[in-house]
């Protein structure tokens, strides 16, 4: 069974992280489906350099904070914010990959 991760969190957003990171966070609904994705390893390395086209080295941390229920995920920035052809110079529109993934359970 497939579920949106869209269904499963209630918060997905990103923003700049400083000028040359980028940081998506994933606020869950509620600790089981924060639990289920954790422990599944859904948000990984892999996930992350396929969605964003990156490298591991571009990873700068995946971390997992339970009380919040969360996963935050930082990424280096293929651009400096406000550089030259750099789009998105909050970086707001950096999580629209995620609004697609679909968990399988």
């Amino acid at each position: 069974m497939k579920t949106k991760l869209t269904d499963l969190a209630s918060v997905i957003r990103s923003k700049n992280s400083g000028p040359y990171e980028l940081t998506m966070d994933i606020i869950f609904n509620d600790f089981d489906g924060f639990e289920k994705v954790r422990k599944a390893k859904v948000i990984n390395e892999e996930l992350v350099c396929r969605l964003y086209n990156i490298a591991p080295k571009d990873i700068v941390g995946i971390v997992e904070f339970e009380p919040a229920k969360a996963i935050k995920i930082t990424i280096r920035r293929p651009l400096c914010s406000g550089n030259l052809g750099e789009t998105d110079v909050y970086g707001a529109q950096q999580h629209a990959p995620l609004l697609d993934l679909e968990v399988d359970w």
